[in-house]
């Protein structure tokens, strides 16, 4: 039998975010809200590159994370997908 544990991510950076002293409704707003207060938050936290990362790491596709939106993020995604797709490509040319 074949086992296969995985690790849960370190969330200890969420203690320090200003998400966490602030409240989730700025961060996850009714649809068609606005983002510009959690935005806001997000410009000042020290933490916000750890919480975009946790973000497309873990396919969130609710709320403001790292200071994106879910549109915001869903756009960064392909256009890192795009990007990857392009290297491969030239890698594989080269090879040939």
């Amino acid at each position: 039998m074949h086992n296969d544990t995985i690790a849960a991510p370190d969330l200890s950076w969420q203690e320090q975010a200003l998400c966490a002293q602030t409240g989730s409704e700025f961060f996850f707003p009714e649809p068609g809200s606005s983002v510009r207060e959690a935005k806001r938050i997000c410009g000042l936290c020290e933490i916000r590159s750890a919480c975009l990362e946790y973000a497309l790491d873990h396919d969130e596709r609710f709320g403001v994370w790292g200071g994106l939106s879910e549109k915001e993020r869903l756009s960064l995604r392909r256009t890192q997908d795009q990007q990857q797709h392009q290297q491969q490509q030239q890698q594989h040319q080269q090879q040939y």
